[in-house]
């Protein structure tokens, strides 16, 4: 029972840990990255659809994405979600492709987008400790219903324990790794 908790509480905080990586990779440092655009959605077709799943996305130069669409008839539409996104940034097109000029960052907008990567950090650190608690309960309820002893749930209660700080960790170092590359010029 004990190693088949350990491992189902590893996989909800590493689910928790390419989470918080996923959202991170959305916050934009200067640079231009096609998973910027992961959570921009096109209505097209009457319905909503990942921008990826509409056009080739690339990032030819360092500041520059191109959005190739496969259906040049829905350029207007990706052009929208563009400027609902919240990204700040202008679409060009030329009847072909999209093109979207990555501006170089302030230090007024680059503390913005460390204080957003904080915050993205706290998430992921709730939801692992929110994996914690859940795993803790079941452990009490194990231990409530004679499935385990009381030293065997305090055991068990420590290596979840033990988890938890490595994973916070982990999320911390990557906040680390993330706060750089957002205040390097």
């Amino acid at each position: 029972m004990s190693k088949l908790l350990v491992t189902e509480t590893k996989e909800k905080m590493e689910k928790a840990i390419d989470s918080t990586k996923h959202r991170f990779s959305t916050i934009r440092a200067g640079r231009a990255n096609v998973s910027m655009l992961a959570d921009v959605k096109v209505s097209q077709y009457g319905s909503e659809m990942p921008l990826n799943q509409v056009g080739n996305v690339s990032a030819p130069e360092a500041r520059l994405l191109v959005i190739d669409p496969w259906d040049k008839t829905v350029i207007p539409a990706i052009e929208k979600a563009i400027n609902l996104s919240g990204l700040g940034l202008t679409p060009n097109n030329d009847g072909k492709v999209i093109r979207l000029s990555i501006p170089e960052l302030t230090s007024e907008r680059r503390k913005e987008y460390a204080k957003m990567a904080k915050n993205e950090a706290e998430t992921g650190k709730i939801a692992i400790r929110g994996v914690r608690k859940d795993i803790n309960n079941k452990l009490r309820d194990a231990e409530k219903n004679g499935d385990i002893t009381q030293d065997e749930l305090k055991g068990f209660e420590a290596d979840v324990q033990k988890l938890t700080d490595e994973y916070i960790k982990t999320v911390e170092d990557l906040l680390k790794k993330k706060e750089k590359e957002i205040t390097t010029v």
